[in-house]
Formats: C-alpha cells, structure tokens, sequence
C-alpha cells in the first residue's frame, strides 16, 4: 500500500485506507489520523505534519473535499482544488497517504480507521477537538502537534486578495 510510491499514487480511498490499517494493526504498527482544508500549503502544515509523522509508524491525512470545505470556510474557499491539495499533501515525505472527505468533519474517517492518534494544531487544545470523544471510544488519543498558530491558509487568502 502507500510508502514509497509517486505521490499521486499516496492519494487512496477511505476503504483502501481501512485495508491498509488492518495491515498495519496486524504488524504491530501505530497510525495517526490529520485531517484539515490545507488550501494554501504553508510552513505551518509541513511543521505539523512532520510532528505528527514523528510520533508513529505511518500517517494518514483526510482532507476536506471542495464542497465540505465550501461548508467550513465559507464561499470562494479553497482556493485549490480537493484533487491538487491532496497531492501536494501525498508529496510531503512526512505523509504516508491521503484521503479525501466529503463530511463536515472527520467522524466517519476516524470509523473507519481507529487512528491510535488523532493529531490536531496548536490552534486546538485536547478539550477542543470536537472529535475527541469518538477517537476515545475506538480507543485511541487525541494529540495537538505543531508550531504555535503563526501561520494560516484564511491570511494566505486574504493577503492575496488584498489590492495592492
């Protein structure tokens, strides 16, 4: 399954990503689960996936379809579209592979793959994830990685936006 492959290639679907879980429980290896938008890939995102990598054997990335992201972050967002995004995450050596969502959370990614880490930003505290309880009753932990919260894909946007 994904490792080292071309990066599209790293970009799988939710069942092929269960299977692949199952694999990796039966090897005795750990999996963490980072989801978000990642609409404009900044500093920010490579720091806290590289942390999250470093805390397990693999990592999986669910990110936000364009319409789930349209819900979350509002009309003209994301900028690029789901299939690039998800690419240029599959690219990051720090990511084992990526899924695209189409929910407004990550709910039904975390059923399906019983993360033993559901790794958050610093823009979150462990009390905030609003996935915590579910992560928690699969049996897993709730973890926030990453720099402080300096960087974000919403300034990157409006900067751009702004006339100059």
């Amino acid at each position: 399954m994904p490792g080292n492959m071309r990066s599209a290639s790293k970009v799988i679907t939710l069942a092929q990503a269960a299977q692949w879980r199952e694999e990796l429980r039966a090897a005795g290896k750990t999996l963490a689960l980072c989801n978000g938008v990642f609409d404009l890939l900044h500093v920010g995102h490579a720091r806290y996936l590289e942390d999250a990598r470093s805390r397990v054997d693999c990592l999986v990335v669910a990110v936000n379809s364009d319409a789930s992201a349209r819900a979350n972050k509002g009309p003209g967002r994301p900028l690029v579209p789901q299939a690039e995004r998800a690419e240029l995450l599959a690219a990051l050596g720090a990511v084992d592979a990526v899924v695209i969502f189409e929910g407004r959370d990550v709910g039904e990614v975390i059923g399906a793959l019983r993360p033993d880490l559901h790794i958050k930003g610093t823009d979150y505290t462990p009390e905030s994830v609003p996935e915590r309880a579910l992560v928690e009753a699969l049996g897993g932990q709730v973890v926030i990685a990453g720099d402080p919260k300096d960087h974000s894909s919403t300034a990157l946007a409006a900067l751009l936006r702004k006339p100059s």
